[in-house]
Parts: C-alpha cells; structure tokens; sequence
C-alpha cells in the first residue's frame, strides 16, 4: 500500500532528495567515504555549503547585503538569539500561536515586550486585523505560518520599524520581498530538510545595535564572520537542504511551489467545506497552505479515533491534529504531491458514504 505522509515535522521531502542523501551517505562525490564522516573543513564539505548558500539566495532573490546561514538549535534557539542580537530596549510581538508565545516568552529575558495583537482567545483560529506597531520598538516580530493551528500570513507587511519572521513552516513555499526584513529564521525539518539545521538570512548592516556582551556562539556576527563554519555544522542536513534547494529550483522555482501549494490547499479544503462530516477550524481568509487543520463536526465527534484508523488504514500517515487544536491536520509542505491530496479527499468521500 503506498503510503502518503501529511506529517507536520520533519517534513515530507521529495524521493530523489531522501535518495541522493542516502548514496551520499553511503559514499559521497566517489570519494569512498560518507558524507557523515569527512571533514566539515574539507574543499568537498566546503563545496556543499557555498552551493546551499548561493541556491538559497537565487531562490528567494536575496539581495545584497544579507548573509544566509545555516546553524544548530532550532528555530527555538532564535527565539533567544532574535532579542539578544536586536533587543535594545523594547521589541513588538505578534502573537499568532504557540511558537510566537515562546518567542515572546525568551525576548522578554532582554528587555520589554508589547503585544501588538492575539487570537490566543479564540485558541488562534485567525490572524488579527487592523493592529499598529509603535514605532519606539526596536523591532517586529512575527511568525508567517503558524503549524499548530493553521493559519498564515502569506504578504510581506509594511511596517515603521525593523521586521523579523520565524518562517519555520513555510520558507520557500513562496516569493519573499527579504529586502523588509531584518532577518528571516526557519527550522529547516518544517519545508526545507531533515531535523538539526536552521536556517538564517540577516542583514549585515543591522547587527552590531546593542551594547551587551553576547556569547560568542550565540552572536550572529560570529557565524557571519565565518561562513557558517565557526563551529562543525550540522553536515547531513545541509546537504539535504541543497539537494532539497536543487530539487525546488528544478521544478521551476518558489514561484512554482507557490501555484503547488495553493492548488493542493484548495483540493483539501474544498472537500473538507463539502464534506457532511467536517469542517475546518480555521477563519476561511487566513487558512493555512502548508497546516490544513480540520475536526469532525459535533454530531460525529465520536467518530474522530475511527476516522483516524481509518485514514491510516488506507496509507494517510501523520493527519492527526495537534494535541492543542485535536482532530486533524494534512501538513501538505513542497514536495507533497496532487496525487497525495487527492488520495486524501477520496479517503475522506469513502469515509462519508460509510456514515
């Protein structure tokens, strides 16, 4: 039985990425060893890295003046790297879900922190509307796809002051105007590669603001100075990332991601605003293209364990919901196909008949 995976993270990736990192693996460029084990200092390794770096800024039209990097630690560690290399005295937060709150939680270690909206009330089933940003803040802060609840910005904002998104779960599903942003971070496991890389793209010219003293590992300036190479990089996953990069570029592009991701949105949440047995639960405007979330409705509540066995049992892996939202959720990143949405919807109509 073909298995279809909606999982939310690590993320689905394409056949020819997860296969040309297993032979590099296995023996990289012939060289007789793996890519696990050579040297990260090596001309080889080296190689790999600057090609990451140069697709990650033709693919997303980085312009000068900005530096891509690739570091350990996750998108949770940006979320005190973030303040600690920006926060001078007080920073803006746009609280759209869980990870945003977390955000908040590790910037207020550095100064003060205003929440210039939330849809915490309505357990983040919208993106709030008609906010202001003061314009005495050091900075804005927001979180573009938000893969607990299933809600995303998909426009670059206009605002007063210096901007930064965690684009974790949805970076390379789109163009991205980089030139209003500050910087940009992303766990790579969401969109881009396999667990244990992030990365970040800042401008140069930004940092060096604060007068603190910040941890070496922990100064952007640092990974800057050194290519991403200050420490031993996560190796595997970067070349996962470029071979993932390759592979975007091959299909035509983010601009060929983006006419993916919205036909693939649309065959899911058409079914599911047809279908008698569900209903999303996010507001219709702000629903997500990679995080489709949706419950069954009242009447059939009971039935949510047997819908799950059920969609399982016909090779949908990963559907179920976050503990925090319940039900379920199709996470459906780059390289989940048509055919896997399809096979989604028909496992849904089954189930409908069959109830």
């Amino acid at each position: 039985m073909k298995k279809y995976n909606f999982t939310a993270g690590p993320c689905i990736l394409d056949r020819s990425v997860i296969e040309n990192t297993a032979k590099a693996i296995l023996d990289f460029n012939g060289m007789g060893l793996s890519i696990a084990e050579i040297s990260h200092r090596s001309k080889e390794f080296q190689a790999v890295i600057d090609e990451a770096e140069a697709l990650a800024k033709e693919l997303l039209d980085i312009p000068e003046g900005y530096s891509v990097l690739f570091l350990g630690g996750g998108a949770s560690l940006e979320f005190c790297m973030i303040p600690y290399n920006f926060l001078v005295k007080k920073a803006a937060y746009l609280n759209t879900g869980v990870w945003a709150k977390k955000a908040m939680k590790e910037a207020k270690l550095f100064g003060e922190v205003v929440e210039v909206a939330s849809s915490a009330d309505a357990n983040y089933t919208f993106i709030p509307k008609g906010w202001t940003v003061p314009t005495d803040v050091d900075y804005l802060h927001i979180t573009t796809n938000n893969t607990i609840y299933g809600t995303e910005i998909r426009e670059d904002l206009d605002v007063p002051v210096r901007l930064i998104a965690d684009m974790s779960s949805d970076i390379f599903s789109r163009p991205i105007d980089v030139s209003k942003y500050d910087a940009i971070y992303a766990g790579a496991q969401k969109n881009l590669s396999m667990a244990g890389v992030t990365i970040v793209i800042v401008k140069n010219d930004a940092l060096g603001r604060v007068e603190r003293q910040i941890p070496t590992m922990l100064d952007y300036r640092t990974h800057v100075e050194k290519g991403s190479m200050f420490n031993t990089p996560p190796v595997v996953p970067i070349y996962t990332a470029m071979e993932n990069m390759r592979w975007i570029k091959a299909q035509g592009g983010v601009k060929a991601m983006q006419k993916l991701a919205k036909q693939r949105a649309e065959i899911v949440y058409n079914e599911i605003d047809r279908n008698k047995l569900f209903h999303g639960t996010v507001e219709t405007e702000d629903r997500s293209y990679m995080n489709i979330c949706f419950v069954l409705n009242d009447e059939y509540k009971e039935l949510e364990k047997d819908f799950f066995d059920f969609a399982t049992s016909k090779g949908m892996v990963g559907i179920k919901g976050h503990r925090s939202v319940g039900g379920f959720r199709a996470s459906c990143y780059n390289a989940q196909t048509i055919e896997g949405c399809e096979a989604l919807v028909a496992c849904m109509k089954e189930y409908e008949a069959k109830h």
